[in-house]
């Protein structure tokens, strides 16, 4: 008999990882960080990864489908669009390939990529827009290419790499560059409408804009390298108002959600809500590591991912922090980083002599850089580790 309970209490302790596991209706890894985020169908997810491939998943099952590889990251969200899949690889090309069958159809060559810095993560990912593909390089230009034969239809050069990604709105292409100006163009010849200046800051003067705006038919939202969050007239480019995140870079896009912008901070390791019409702060969550990736909101619940690891579901209303979703290594790897309270170890120097190092250690959580997209119940997203999941979230939406 006590032979027998024995067995029994040791099988018990072996189940015990299956009842606390978190819900994932299935997860797919890849060999290199994943730090675009996906573009979800009705059955399939695509993305792509620093192992150069990129991938198209069954929503359902997560089996592969196929994949596509190229000779360079890529760090960008693709465009799916009239049967193609369109997006950009560090290797200095923007590719359309077959949506069903992954078969290259053609391949623009840009100017050449380039890395900007450690933590330039992103490329700018290809927007389509009725028969035309817009998108920034790492020459300093933003590209308009037309969507079925690839050919070039017009290019306007900024003075500093094209990272952002495009926003087309009302006939016209917003984009950020890393020469700090946020310009507007005409999407139909690339003409400029109107171009703004960051403000700068000592330490960063150029004021680069690393990111994606917010834009509506009223303002422009963005935030900038030089600490800065700023809302400009869209017809105009006139400044409506600026905020000054002191000591932070401010990279993630703004999520508007009921007059109210949300935005995550870099080294400050803050989650921001503003009003979006007058830059006032509502609430402000701390956290422990930076926030890029864009926020969404999902029912009731703020949604957004952080380098730390942990895919956050909190208050809108509140910024309370309601549930987690945590990587395995981040679970793993805490250590590293972090001491017993959670917080970052007084011996860890992000930005040292072997900052290189310490910024291996951060991606060791499996950040999580890659916006999530939610879709009937599942929230899609990958991580710095290479990890694609696919996260059923009725337990995080629960009351």
């Amino acid at each position: 008999m006590k032979k027998q309970l024995n067995l029994f209490l040791f099988c018990l302790i072996l189940s015990i990882p299956a009842f606390t596991q978190q819900p994932l209706q299935w997860k797919f890894s890849t060999t290199g960080g994943i730090h675009g985020a996906p573009a979800v169908t009705d059955k399939v997810v695509y993305f792509g990864s620093n192992d150069m491939n990129l991938y198209a998943l069954d929503r359902a099952s997560g089996k592969q489908l196929w994949k596509y590889t190229t000779a360079g990251a890529i760090r960008s969200t693709p465009a799916v669009t009239a049967g193609k899949v369109l997006f950009n690889s560090a290797d200095g090309n923007i590719y359309a390939v077959d949506q069903k069958k992954g078969k290259l159809l053609w391949t623009f060559k840009t100017g050449g990529e380039q890395h900007y810095d450690t933590w330039d993560y992103y490329l700018s990912s290809p927007v389509a827009e009725g028969h035309v593909l817009y998108a920034g390089s790492g020459d300093s230009s933003v590209y308009a290419i037309d969507i079925e034969s690839g050919k070039l239809r017009w290019r306007f050069k900024t003075g500093g790499v094209v990272h952002a990604s495009p926003v087309v709105r009302n006939g016209k292409v917003f984009i950020g560059s890393y020469d700090g100006h946020f310009y507007v163009l005409d999407a139909r010849d690339g003409n400029l409408v109107w171009k703004f200046k960051t403000l700068g800051d000592p330490g960063f003067p150029k004021g680069e804009v690393q990111r994606a705006a917010y834009v509506d038919d009223q303002q422009v939202i963005f935030g900038s390298r030089d600490f800065y969050i700023y809302s400009l007239n869209a017809q105009t480019g006139e400044q409506k108002w600026n905020m000054k995140e002191k000591g932070s870079w401010v990279i993630a896009t703004p999520t508007l959600h009921q007059g109210n912008l949300f935005v995550g901070t870099s080294d400050t390791h803050q989650f921001y809500s503003l009003n979006a019409a007058t830059g006032k702060v509502n609430w402000v969550t701390p956290l422990n590591m930076r926030v890029y990736a864009t926020a969404l909101v999902m029912k009731d619940r703020l949604v957004f991912g952080c380098f730390n690891g942990r895919m956050y579901f909190a208050d809108p209303e509140t910024g309370k922090v309601l549930k987690t979703f945590q990587t395995d290594e981040s679970r793993k790897n805490h250590a590293l980083v972090y001491d017993d309270t959670d917080h970052i170890r007084k011996d860890f120097d992000m930005y040292g002599d072997n900052y290189l190092q310490a910024e291996k250690h951060i991606l060791s959580l499996g950040s999580i850089l890659s916006g999530p997209v939610a879709a009937d119940g599942a929230l899609y997203f990958g991580d710095a580790n290479g990890h694609f999941y696919a996260l059923d979230t009725r337990e995080y939406l629960r009351p």
